[in-house]
């Protein structure tokens, strides 16, 4: 099975590609899901139709998902949406004010990403393409897992024997109810669902394709997303220029944007090198429906195989003395590097990582750290930890 997630600054048209990609998919024979984790929900308008919660086939071999964030949650993990609502009550909200408040902002990204995981579980796709949220929403929510794995680790052995210690008094004390055993267990799975849903992203099979338009502010996002894609460990297999001007019959005033569209794309083909910059043209209407998609698609790709499985190597490597993690565009004087315990602490920009180090790496000291073409190689010698 392949994954596609589809994502860029908002506007770009990552959704039509997205939709032209899946589109393109079945119509070369295979079984193909396309999913959206953007609250927006304008795959749907792109496609041309109108679904419900469930896989619906849209045409031959292509299905269409539009999750509903407030079924999945009473599906999945009722046990938590009820705890909740039972608590807002006792604090003296109404009934529809806590049905309300149980989903919080930025819930409908991450059940999202969960129904993702269950429709790759299931088998029963060749391909599923992601439509994202734009980037900075995309990079917050593909974070997730590893972010929250750190702390549940940490905190619920904890949590659970102190539950058990001031529950009877928060009841007594507070009158307010305190997480039993079944809602711990559903934040259990709830976290380890997110798990998965991390291991299939960055799988093998997985990759990111990068959607832009060829102007400067939006190229500069590009390259940002590309380093912090890589320093969460996910795969960019492709660049996609989308609504680029074709440069035959071009009077004064478009003359003028080819020029400026073909700096910035030959600037985009070395700042993403060696990563295949495909190219959308500005169409003279919008693509909607599976006829128009399929066109798009097939003008973006060629004669390729985008659904091959990634030829990219994954961004993070280790052997036992160094630690090589992938920083395309990085400049060394945004990246910072600090060790705890088992721990190795990554900066890139605006952007952290928590890396767990294997065991063999684990018991070494950091002999040297260099940052050289795009590659952040971190070396290890024996002789103890540097805490």
């Amino acid at each position: 099975m392949r994954v596609l997630l589809f994502t860029g600054k908002g506007g770009v048209g990552k959704t039509t590609v997205a939709a032209a990609t899946a589109t393109l998919a079945a119509r070369r024979g295979l079984k193909t899901l396309v999913v959206s984790t953007d609250t927006a929900h304008s795959l749907a308008d792109a496609l041309g139709v109108s679904v419900d919660d469930r896989p619906v086939e849209i045409e031959p071999g292509l299905h269409l998902h539009q999750v509903d964030t407030q079924r999945s949650l009473e599906r999945h993990w009722g046990e938590l949406q009820d705890y909740a609502r039972g608590l807002f009550a006792e604090l003296g909200l109404d009934e529809i004010t806590s049905e309300e408040i149980t989903v919080l902002p930025g819930a409908e990204e991450v059940i999202a990403l969960l129904e993702l995981r269950e429709q790759a579980r299931s088998g029963h796709w060749d391909v599923i393409v992601v439509d994202c949220a734009p980037t900075a929403e995309t990079l917050r929510l593909l974070a997730l897992p590893e972010a929250l794995d750190w702390h549940v680790s940490r905190l619920l052995p904890v949590g659970r024997r102190l539950m058990k210690i001031v529950s009877p008094f928060v009841r007594s004390v507070a009158h307010v109810s305190t997480p039993g055993e079944e809602v711990m267990s559903a934040g259990e799975r709830f976290h380890r669902g997110l798990m998965e849903v991390r291991e299939l992203l960055t799988g093998d099979c997985a990759s990111v394709r990068l959607v832009l338009t060829p102007e400067s502010v939006v190229l500069a996002e590009a390259r940002r997303t590309l380093t912090s894609l890589n320093l969460y460990g996910y795969r960019v297999d492709a660049v996609i220029a989308n609504r680029v001007f074709p440069s035959e019959g071009a009077d004064e005033w478009r003359a003028q944007w080819v020029e400026a569209q073909g700096r910035l794309l030959a600037e985009a083909e070395e700042s993403f090198a060696p990563l295949p910059v495909h190219v959308v043209p500005y169409l003279r209407g919008e693509p909607v429906g599976g006829d128009a998609l399929a066109a798009v698609g097939e003008s973006l790709y060629g004669d390729g195989d985008p659904f091959a499985k990634p030829s990219v190597e994954a961004p993070l490597t280790f052997d036992r003395h160094e630690l090589t993690l992938a920083l395309p565009g990085a400049d060394k004087d945004d990246v910072d590097l600090a060790r705890k315990g088992d721990e190795l602490i990554v900066t890139a920009g605006p952007y952290r990582r928590i890396l767990a180090l294997p065991a063999a790496l684990a018991r070494r000291k950091i002999s040297g750290a260099v940052l050289r073409d795009g590659r952040l190689r971190v070396r290890f010698v024996a002789g103890g930890r540097d805490d």
